[in-house]
Formats: C-alpha cells, sequence, structure tokens
C-alpha cells in the first residue's frame, strides 16, 4: 500500500536532510510529502532545533522567471534551495517525493494586493489570508505554481487550499451559528458575483440577503442552529443564497481543472486535498455529524465533477473514531469515483491517536473502506515516540 508522511522544510533544515529521510525511510513508507508552498504560521515542534517554529509564506523553490513573467502575482521566496539534491536523496532510499503546495492561503500576497482576497457581503476584504479563486490573477498564479512545483521533479503535486475557505475571525463576541458564519464567509467580489450571474444566479439578492441576515445577528438577532446543510440554508436564507453557494463550485471546478493539466503537461499528477475534513475535526478529532465529502460544497468543492478531472485525493481523515475514518473515505469514493485513487491522511498522535492501537485500528478502516493510500501527518509537529506508532499501522495495510 502506498503511503507518505508530511514534513515541512524547517524539519529538513534543522535536522538535516539525511537524518530526517533516513527516520522516514525507517518507519517503512514508500514517500515523504514536503511543504514545497506554504503559508505563515507558529507551531510547536517537539524534535526540532527551534522548539518553537515561526513560518513565513513562501516557496522554498526558485519561481521559474518564464513562468511568472507578465503576471502580477508570484510567489513569496523562502527557502530556495531547499529542494536541491533532495529528489536524489529520496531516490537513494526508494522514496518518492510528493510537492505539498497550499496555493490560496497566503496573507503576504493577500496584503500587497488586497483586492484579489474574497470581500463578503458588506463589502469588507477582513480574510487578506484567503485569495479567491475566481479572481483572473489568482487563477493565472495557482496554475503557474502549479507548473513550477511539478518541475521540481516530483511523483505527484498534493494541493491544498485549491479551493475557498471558511470564516475564521480570531476574536467574535458574537455567538454566530453554523449557518451565520457560512453567510459571513460567503464572497461576493466583482468576479464571483459575475460568475454566478452568468449561471442565472441574482447574484445581488444573495448579497443582500446575507447581509440583512448576519446584520440582524450584529444587531441583537437570536442566531441559527444547527448544522449548514443545503435545505436548512433554503429554509434560513432563501434559495437564491443557495443557488449562489452552488455557483461556487464552477468557480473550483475550472480552477482545478486548469491547474490538473498543467501538472499533468509538467510530467506529474495532482492530488487534490479537500480541507473539509479539517473544517469538521482539527482541533479536537471529534467531527461534526455530517461526513467530510458530504459538506465538501461549502468550499465550492464539487467531488463528482472533480472525480472526472482528478487522478488522486487526499482525504483528511482527522477523527479519533475508525468507524469514522471508514464512513468519510467511502462516502468520498462514492463521490469520485471507484477508480480513483483516495489516500486516507491520519493524524498518528494527539489530538486524534491516544494509542498506537488506535492509529492501527485507523488504517485498517481506511484500508478496507477502499483507499490505497495512508499519508501521516506530520513529521515536525509529532514526537517522536508518536511517530513511531507508523511502521505497526502499516503492517496492518501492506
Amino acid at each position: 500500500m502506498d503511503s507518505s508522511v508530511y514534513a515541512f522544510v524547517e524539519d529538513l533544515r534543522g535536522e538535516g536532510v539525511e537524518r530526517v529521510l533516513d527516520r522516514i525511510s525507517g518507519y517503512g513508507v514508500t514517500g515523504i510529502t514536503v511543504g514545497a508552498v506554504h503559508h505563515a504560521a507558529y507551531d510547536v515542534t517537539p524534535h526540532g532545533l527551534s522548539r518553537l517554529t515561526l513560518r513565513h509564506d513562501g516557496a522554498h523553490f526558485p519561481a521559474p522567471p518564464e513562468l511568472f513573467a507578465g503576471l502580477r502575482l508570484s510567489p513569496v521566496p523562502g527557502f530556495l534551495n531547499a529542494f536541491d539534491g533532495l529528489r536524489e536523496a529520496c531516490a537513494k532510499r526508494s522514496l518518492k517525493l510528493h510537492g505539498w503546495t497550499v496555493f490560496l492561503r497566503n496573507a503576504t500576497l493577500g496584503t500587497e494586493h488586497p483586492d484579489v482576497t474574497v470581500r463578503d457581503c458588506f463589502g469588507d476584504r477582513g480574510s487578506l489570508t484567503a485569495l479567491c479563486p475566481a479572481h483572473p490573477d489568482v487563477r493565472e498564479y495557482a496554475v503557474a505554481l502549479a507548473r513550477s512545483v511539478a518541475r521540481l521533479g516530483v511523483d505527484s503535486v498534493v494541493a491544498e487550499a485549491l479551493h475557498f475557505r471558511p470564516l475564521k475571525p480570531q476574536r467574535s463576541f458574537v455567538p454566530l451559528g453554523p449557518m451565520d458564519a457560512y453567510l459571513l464567509g460567503l464572497c461576493f467580489c466583482d468576479y464571483c458575483m459575475r460568475r454566478a450571474t452568468d449561471l442565472g444566479v441574482n447574484a445581488e439578492v444573495a448579497r443582500d440577503e446575507c447581509a440583512r441576515i448576519v446584520g440582524g445577528v450584529f444587531d441583537g438577532d437570536p442566531p441559527a442552529q444547527g448544522e449548514v446543510t443545503r435545505a436548512a440554508l433554503t429554509a434560513y436564507a432563501g434559495p437564491e443564497v443557495v443557488a449562489y453557494a452552488r455557483a461556487r463550485s464552477e468557480t473550483v471546478t475550472t480552477l482545478v481543472s486548469e491547474v490538473a493539466s498543467a501538472v499533468a503537461e509538467e510530467g506529474s499528477r495532482l492530488v487534490f486535498v479537500d480541507s473539509t475534513g479539517a473544517v469538521k475535526g482539527y482541533q479536537h478529532g471529534l467531527p461534526t455529524p455530517g461526513l467530510a465529502a458530504h459538506d465538501a460544497w461549502q468550499l465550492g468543492v464539487d467531488l463528482v465533477a472533480l472525480g472526472d478531472l482528478v487522478p488522486a485525493f487526499g482525504v483528511l481523515a482527522y477523527a479519533r473514531d475508525a468507524a469514522r475514518v471508514a464512513d468519510d473515505v467511502g462516502a468520498y469514493l462514492r463521490s469520485v469515483g471507484k477508480d480513483r485513487e483516495v489516500r486516507a491522511v491520519l493524524r498518528p498522535g494527539h489530538p486524534d491517536s491516544d494509542s498506537a492501537d488506535r492509529l492501527v485500528a485507523k488504517a485498517r478502516a481506511a484500508k478496507a473502506a477502499g483507499a490505497l493510500a495512508v499519508d501521516f501527518y506530520a513529521y515536525g509537529l509529532v514526537p517522536h515516540p508518536v511517530l513511531d506508532r507508523i511502521p505497526a499501522a502499516l503492517a496492518e495495510v501492506q
């Protein structure tokens, strides 16, 4: 069974490429998924050179100038020599090398070019980390970025944040319900509204309804209760808002199609990672009831459509319960098609796995549900004794 360990460039720089690859190879995995392009973060790194690691937005390779010539957006430079000799070092250990790429989450680009970020129903651009996938400049940037990573000679380009993102304010003392937060997170920039209008949606009505409902909650109306579903959203906000939300899938599908084609033309393949699994269970490993595949539409992800365009999918199976992992993997396969590769991404420790036995059970459940690969997230964030659970998990699925 195929497998890999996610790792950050800072892991390789801090501990040394040879040491990290030797340890990862010793787990019995078949590959390593390295963060070629990542977003800013501040992480506890228990065995890193620094025990607290500050990550900056950055592409960790020299951007080919011919790909970005004439484009408004270009990659933020990171550690430009991070991939030097890495493919050869992996090949020496018979490890595949995958290029983990965060596409549309970039506060540096958003701050420099706020007009390419999402705009809410009130006209505010309050999330400068979220680049809008409908904006032409963002779409050109994403395709060029994908080609750049593919040219590193990676076995696959693992695409994260290649869709809309949910609203995540740092502070809110207004008790927004899930549907209120969803409405506030919808993008109503000119390009999103134009695309929706072209699909027959009255985008202005949708925007005004969102502003009316969320504005009412800001003024003291009770927040909406319950999970976000299309039926509940129709009853709460009306059919035009639901139609507007549906129109976002065309934006994401066409962008992913362009990126997948570009990656294939460069001799690699795309692994599309839908972040819904992380939205539902990242903090605690106790995802809300709806399966990730069924809720992916909220981020503009149409898995049925993407199943015809993308060869492989990463399922963020961030759950403590093995049965939930199996249910999520199975739902993805039913959506994207049985002939597509589904890779279950598991966290070997906190907060999902409190023992090797629990990790083993989840790996077994993922395989039984049809996953063709199991990946582990992430090397630098997890103590070595927890990473040492990986061989037992792989032994169950080989």
